[in-house]
């Protein structure tokens, strides 16, 4: 049984294909799957799916690139949104330095924002961080986000950051990454890192694991995330299944 913890099947690249798309990861063993929306063409498309199908829930937020976008008209419709019974978790939210569309103040007023709804109603967060560690650590401590942790989704930092975010109550999800040849730190992160605090995820379409680097990514990959990360704790692939499995549950609230 795997749980994929961060995908985007409400993305253009699964329109064509999405039912087979499930139908692979249910061969795969993934029994689980959120899929995480973070603007309100996105967000729509997620609870489409979650409808559709019992054992997806989703995720909502503001992604940190749109942040320039968002009015607080979207802010009370995602504590709206949120009320929905499949909604487990707020987010994708963050900073991003990678791209400039967003000034970075206007990114941390958003991330602030969101970061008290998710306490004011309770719910774990998914963090999304390109280049901005710090201010992400920061921005968490000060604003008591400990209080509903959460996720560091697709987590790139190193082993010392790890540790650091789970003082904060937060998670470690790994994906593709893990599986490449040469990635050193994500490796180092998941040997250190305690099973008990682990996730795994794909972030489909996105960074597919080895051998697909490079094509589309899809849930049934989840399993070479679980398959690596057992390689380098030096456990059986049926533990790494059931506890991350057991862990996403957990912070998502599924019984």
């Amino acid at each position: 049984m795997l749980f994929d913890t961060h995908v985007h099947l409400n993305d253009e690249q699964f329109a064509d294909d999405i039912e087979e798309v499930i139908a692979r990861a249910k061969a795969e063993g993934v029994e689980y799957m959120v899929v995480v929306g973070f603007d309100r063409k996105t967000i729509t498309k997620a609870l489409e799916i979650v409808e559709e199908y019992d054992f997806i829930y989703a995720s909502v937020g503001w992604h940190p690139v749109d942040a320039i976008d968002m009015t607080e008209e979207d802010l009370e419709w995602l504590e709206e949104i949120a009320a929905h019974p499949k909604v487990v978790a707020l987010g994708e939210m963050g900073l991003d330095y990678h791209w400039d569309k967003s000034p970075k103040d206007i990114q941390k007023e958003v991330f602030r924002k969101q970061i008290k709804l998710a306490k004011k109603l309770k719910m774990p967060i998914i963090i999304h961080n390109r280049d901005a560690t710090q201010d992400i650590v920061q921005i968490l401590q000060e604003e008591n986000a400990k209080e509903v942790g959460g996720i560091m989704h697709c987590f790139s930092g190193s082993a010392e950051t790890a540790k650091r975010c789970l003082e904060l109550n937060f998670y470690i999800s790994l994906g593709g990454p893990v599986t490449f040849k040469n990635a050193k730190t994500p490796k180092e992160v998941a040997d250190q890192v305690p099973i008990d605090r682990l996730l795994i995820e794909t972030d489909c379409p996105y960074l597919a694991p080895h051998p697909y680097r490079g094509k589309r990514n899809e849930p049934a990959y989840v399993r070479l995330v679980a398959e690596q990360i057992a390689e380098i704790k030096g456990i059986d692939f049926e533990e790494v299944a059931h506890v991350t499995t057991a862990n996403a549950k957990k912070v998502f609230g599924i019984d």
